[in-house]
């Protein structure tokens, strides 16, 4: 244990001594007493984020599934939704409830980016099995995060050969041009997308805006040839491929320097508005643990270099959910993290290294917690009631983001190491 007396102290380490607690360790099925003063963070919201400083840490994958367990057998959620695809998470949530083997998992789509790797989705399968207080699995973002578009096509093109056949030539023709630039995120896609015709990139965009027109005007039609589940989830597949497709545009400006203000905020708000579709369909009463990066999740505008790059998706729940929406940031005191660099011949898009950091800087969060006494410890820090002023950034990958911290996140965890652990496959452990 740190020795508190050692600290620097001052105002605000004082505040982040006086407001912070240590968890036991990372074995995500060890006893839960130590994550108790989550339970005062939560209260009664409907929705609690669980963020990451960083994709592809070890400690913050198992502090999420130790959260996760804490958030489902004493607080009573039983969904858990995640920056991952929402049209390929009916096939993964299905294996989660125990259906099919591994086999079947190498066979579901999706990404591991965004922290679905194979620790989370074989303790999620375990947990399921063993546990009285299973979790119902859903995603909220673009296909395959934004690098392809047929797991949205393919059910939509099902659906309408059975409420508007002569419409389908319209998908395949999507379709045919997508499976051009294909790719296992949007880091891929968007610049192979970049080298199609101007004439194609028009064409597979005016193909998805006629059929979401179209579907909008004729809802009375389809639905009486259906019924309205299979109308709205049809509508949400083809809602995904349309956002995935302005997202090509937005990455490619972005990639050559010339991206608009808040473009990025396309994707967000349609994983803000999936979350949604989702609380809406659910029993009353129930409770989503939304797990997504830091910068999706927290509640205050994105800046970089002082210009807006997006509107989070945290953002949009604050102003519809108000303070039934909670969320907690992950970050870290180590000297190093893992990073991701766009690089167009790897397979993700990106190639991921290991970078070194600075000293945390003075109004950080990490160096608040080192301050404290708390830097090489496990920690967990109920920011509800913290200082407007002082605390005014917060690691993200290998940089600081300048962000009104008590504003953005209502906690913060912090590990005192970071571990990569990096995977393409859902069902391949490292």
């Amino acid at each position: 244990m740190t020795d508190r007396m050692s600290r620097s102290a001052t105002p605000l380490s004082d505040w982040f001594g006086e407001h912070t607690s240590t968890l036991r360790g990372f074995d995500v099925d060890a006893p839960l007493d130590d994550l108790e003063p989550l339970r005062d963070i939560v209260g009664d919201a409907q929705v609690v984020a669980l963020g990451e400083g960083a994709h592809f840490v070890g400690e913050f994958t198992h502090a999420r599934q130790r959260m996760l367990r804490f958030l489902a057998e004493r607080c009573g959620f039983t969904v858990v939704a995640f920056e991952f695809g929402f049209s390929e998470a009916a096939a993964l949530d299905h294996w989660l409830q125990g259906h099919g083997d591994d086999a079947d998992l190498a066979t579901v789509g999706g990404t591991t980016n965004a922290g679905v790797n194979p620790q989370l989705v074989h303790w999620l399968r375990r947990h399921n099995s063993t546990s009285a207080h299973p979790l119902r699995f859903v995603g909220v973002d673009t296909p395959t995060a934004g690098g392809q578009l047929r797991p949205a096509l393919e059910p939509l093109a099902d659906y309408l050969r059975e409420v508007d056949p002569d419409l389908v030539g319209l998908v395949e023709r999507a379709l045919a041009i997508a499976d051009r630039f294909t790719g296992t995120s949007v880091a891929v896609a968007a610049p192979k997308w970049a080298q199609l015709d101007g004439a194609d990139q028009d064409a597979l965009t005016a193909s998805l805006t006629r059929l979401l027109l179209r579907f909008r005007s004729l809802e009375p039609l389809y639905v009486s040839r259906s019924d309205q589940a299979g109308y709205d989830l049809a509508l949400r597949h083809l809602e995904a491929a349309l956002h995935a497709d302005y997202m090509f545009t937005a990455m490619r400006d972005l990639f050559a320097g010339r991206g608009l203000d808040g473009d990025a905020a396309v994707r967000d708000h349609y994983m803000a508005e999936s979350l949604h579709w989702h609380l809406d369909r659910a029993e009353p009463g129930t409770r989503i643990a939304l797990a997504a990066h830091n910068n999706h999740i927290q509640k205050t505008p994105v800046y970089f270099d002082d210009e807006l790059a997006v509107l989070p998706m945290g953002y949009y729940l604050h102003r519809t959910l108000g303070d039934s929406y909670r969320a907690l940031a992950q970050t870290h005191t180590a000297e190093h993290v893992v990073e991701m660099h766009p690089t167009e011949e790897a397979e993700a898009g990106f190639t991921v290294t290991e970078e070194r950091l600075g000293t945390p800087e003075p109004g950080s969060v990490e160096a608040a917690v080192i301050d404290a006494g708390y830097g090489t410890d496990i920690s967990l820090t109920n920011l509800r009631n913290a200082p407007s002023e002082g605390l005014d950034r917060i690691r993200a990958q290998g940089s600081s983001l300048p962000i009104p911290v008590p504003q953005a996140f209502d906690a913060v965890l912090t590990s005192p190491t970071t571990t990569t652990y990096y995977t393409t496959s859902l069902h391949s452990e490292q």
